[in-house]
């Protein structure tokens, strides 16, 4: 995992001073150009890591920082911890390693450090689709993932200007909690005036960091409501249920459709019974009338009334 890599990488350098991508590469057990992405992702966020070049060359860890990492000025270590902090998550060992460098950082440092490490969450899954390996983010990226981060971990409260699904903008003051990547779409959770709400950040037209303390509610935890907002999103695409059969060899077909709401009950003699959910019987007959006669929906009349309403619709438009 990348955030594993970048603090061994740190560490790496802090006891020898100086590597190459080369030595990175051999060490940690990676390609040299992975090696090289991880070196100038530190440095791109203020690590004070740079690349030297000519004989004796590489890649430098320079100032206190080459010792101690105590070194790290309040930036670079918020800079480290947003690079490092979403894969704590769903990594053990990328956990432990970032309760020791909050130990090794001042306590005057350690407050902000922390909520960095805490600032953002990485979902690795598409709505309603299995889960993938988790791949290099960018986690500190520019624009407004950028500007809500910093929000988010300066606990500011922000100004959104926030496009609906109809196009239309409306302006909402909003306590930024923390940021999710989901299927590479950015999420945005918050307190607002109405409760907890998530935000697209593809959405946002423009934001505004005020100089107002955001209200972070005690106990908040970014992974676990994000959990509820997922249990809560795939309870609704969930909502209808029906159970059909296909030929055994096109269940995987069956499963691009459907993601993680399709299974398999049964399995025999070259044919699969399956069970499969979405937000309602439109839904599901909207991504089965493609297949025709080859599924046969066997428990659920209304997505066969469903089936059977498109195929009027069709023969009426088409039929000779």
């Amino acid at each position: 995992m990348r955030a594993d890599r970048l603090v061994a990488v740190l560490l790496l350098m802090q006891a020898r001073g100086r590597v190459t991508a080369a030595e990175l590469a051999a060490e940690l057990e990676v390609s040299v150009a992975t090696a090289r992405r991880d070196l100038e992702a530190l440095s791109a966020a203020g690590i004070p890591v740079y690349p030297q070049a000519g004989r004796g060359g590489g890649w430098r860890l320079v100032g206190r920082a080459r010792t101690d990492l105590s070194g790290l000025s309040a930036a670079e270590a918020q800079a480290l911890f947003l690079l490092v902090g979403p894969a704590a998550a769903v990594s053990g060992a990328a956990k432990a390693a970032l309760r020791k460098l909050v130990r090794a950082l001042p306590e005057t440092f350690r407050a902000d450090a922390q909520a960095a490490a805490e600032a953002v969450v990485l979902d690795p899954a598409r709505w309603g689709a299995q889960e993938s390996a988790a791949g290099e983010s960018a986690i500190g990226e520019s624009g407004v993932v950028g500007v809500l981060q910093g929000a988010v971990v300066r606990r500011r409260r922000v100004r959104l200007s926030y496009a609906k699904r109809s196009g239309e903008a409306s302006v909402r003051v909003v306590d930024p909690l923390g940021l999710v990547e989901k299927g590479g779409v950015w999420y945005l959770v918050a307190g607002t005036e109405a409760g907890r709400r998530t935000f697209r950040v593809d959405r946002v037209v423009e934001v505004v960091v005020t100089e107002e303390e955001a209200v972070r509610p005690a106990g908040f935890e970014l992974s676990a409501a994000w959990g509820g907002v997922v249990a809560e999103v795939e309870g609704r695409q969930t909502a209808s249920v029906a159970v059909v059969v296909v030929p055994a060899r096109l269940v995987s077909v069956l499963r691009s459709q459907f993601g993680r709401h399709c299974e398999v009950v049964e399995e025999g003699g070259g044919r699969a019974r399956v069970r499969v959910w979405a937000p309602s019987p439109l839904m599901i007959a909207q991504h089965l009338a493609g297949w025709g006669a080859v599924v046969e929906v066997v428990e659920s009349e209304g997505v066969r009334v469903e089936l059977a309403r498109l195929g009027a619709e069709l023969v009426a438009r088409y039929g000779v």
